[in-house]
């Protein structure tokens, strides 16, 4: 049966190295759990909290995370990466050395006989025109990525980090009613492309809310959730789809949300 997983916001490197530590050799057993059964693998992303690629540079650590990727790929499992908010900054380190396929756009793909829309979200949907601003004409943007190419990696990286850590901090406090109101841009996006072209499964990262929900005749919205709290991930079994959460203590992987039910189960 063919078995395909979804999983983004892991965030790796935040808030501390040994928090770090434990949440990348946490989800480096979940890719262990996988890995004899699925047919496929989408990192919808934030893998990491910040990424840079330097021409000769990439940033120290996560050598857990990048070896079992490679043992994936090595043994047949097709994994892409979709680039997030805190890791657009993917220049073919991925593709030459873990033989994984970065996308920095929304893709599309035929599954089963399902059809599904995969992006991060961020910056999609109505609002939020501050970051669609700094998005386009700074991280983006060809020549701040060149400028910041040749600033040494020691000074580069530590001051991405410090604003990336400001961004997950405030991210962090903000109210249940921002986190529902940003959910809400995304499944109003999500409506707005179903007009387009019928898509069965619209895949999100980004909100850290798990959640499917029917969205019209046989097509739903999806967000991942994160490794952070909700330690969840999506599996599509070549008919239905559930989240489901990944606990290694006792191996239990309970399901959070199915596309048979909108309301949780647990």
């Amino acid at each position: 049966m063919e078995k395909i997983y979804f999983a983004s916001d892991i965030h790796l490197g935040v808030p501390d190295h040994k928090s770090s530590l434990e949440r990348e050799k946490r989800f480096c057993r979940w890719l262990d759990a996988i890995k004899t059964e699925a047919t496929a693998l989408y990192i919808v992303g934030d893998l990491f909290d910040f990424w840079f690629e330097y021409h000769t540079v990439i940033p120290k650590g996560y050598v857990r995370v990048l070896g079992k990727l490679a043992e994936l790929t090595d043994n047949g499992v097709d994994v892409s990466f979709l680039v997030g908010n805190h890791d657009l900054w993917m220049f073919g380190y991925f593709e030459q050395e873990l033989n994984i396929p970065v996308y920095h756009q929304s893709i599309i793909r035929e599954i089963a006989g399902k059809r599904f829309f995969i992006a991060h979200g961020d910056g999609l949907g109505p609002g939020d025109t501050k970051y669609k601003w700094i998005k386009k004409y700074l991280f983006t943007n060809r020549l701040c990525q060149w400028l910041l190419n040749w600033i040494h990696p020691d000074f580069g990286v530590g001051l991405a980090n410090y604003f990336s850590r400001r961004s997950r901090l405030a991210n962090t406090i903000k109210p249940d009613e921002a986190y529902k109101e940003e959910q809400e841009r995304l499944i109003l996006y999500a409506e707005y492309k179903l007009q387009e072209q019928h898509c069965n499964y619209f895949i999100f990262g980004h909100q850290h809310c798990p959640l499917i929900k029917s969205i019209g005749k046989d097509s739903y919205f999806v967000n991942l959730g994160d490794w952070i709290k909700n330690f969840t991930y999506a599996i599509f079994d070549g008919k239905n789809m559930e989240i489901r959460r990944f606990e290694p203590a006792n191996g239990d992987r309970a399901v959070v949300y199915t596309d048979r039910h909108e309301d949780p189960t647990t």
